[in-house]
């Protein structure tokens, strides 16, 4: 039976094996072998990465017309309007097409781990975070979205995907666990 395994990908970390000039990759943090990524973070994005040994679970687990809901924590600069927040979930218009959450709402801070380094703090401009789910995964989509509505973005952590979530999973922690879901040969369709 396949297993799935979280990861907490730390910060300035790639979401792959193969390591490029003075990066840090996955193999200097996991040790379990013929495993493959479910999906991607950006190097400068934290939390929960997915991986499998089995090629149609990641297939699953990462492809967009499955829509899996990945759920972020977001820390962007200023504080968003209800406006800013609407335009979000009506969709916004990036370089590569439109795109908008299926989720989005002002949080308190969550409890995080600290980042080393730590974002940039300007003093005359607050920050805040917010809770943010999209169904896709464009490269840094999440980022240049909270941009297009003015609050770029100063720190990215998924917390969840599906039914997946980092829990307790410290950065640079991998925890093997059972399926939560039984994969699917096509959208909507039971095997």
């Amino acid at each position: 039976m396949a297993k799935v395994y979280l990861f907490n990908k730390p910060f300035r970390v790639l979401s792959q094996f193969t390591a490029d000039g003075d990066k840090q990759c996955l193999k200097d943090f996991i040790t379990v072998a013929n495993i493959y990524c479910a999906g991607r973070l950006d190097y400068d994005s934290e939390g929960l990465l997915l991986l499998t040994e089995d090629g149609k679970l990641q297939h699953r687990l990462s492809h967009p017309k499955f829509r899996t809901l990945k759920h972020y924590w977001v820390q962007v600069e200023g504080e968003p309007s209800n406006q800013a927040l609407l335009e979000l979930t009506k969709g916004v218009s990036l370089k590569d097409g439109p795109a908008c959450a299926r989720q989005v709402s002002r949080i308190d801070a969550p409890p995080v781990w600290p980042r080393t380094p730590p974002i940039r703090v300007r003093k005359h401009i607050p920050d805040s975070w917010l809770a943010l789910a999209i169904d896709e995964g464009r490269n840094r989509q999440v980022r240049r979205m909270t941009a297009s509505v003015g609050h770029p973005t100063l720190r990215l952590i998924r917390h969840r995907i599906g039914e997946y979530t980092l829990g307790d999973l410290a950065p640079g922690e991998l925890r093997a666990e059972s399926l939560a879901f039984a994969p699917r040969n096509q959208p909507g369709k039971q095997p």
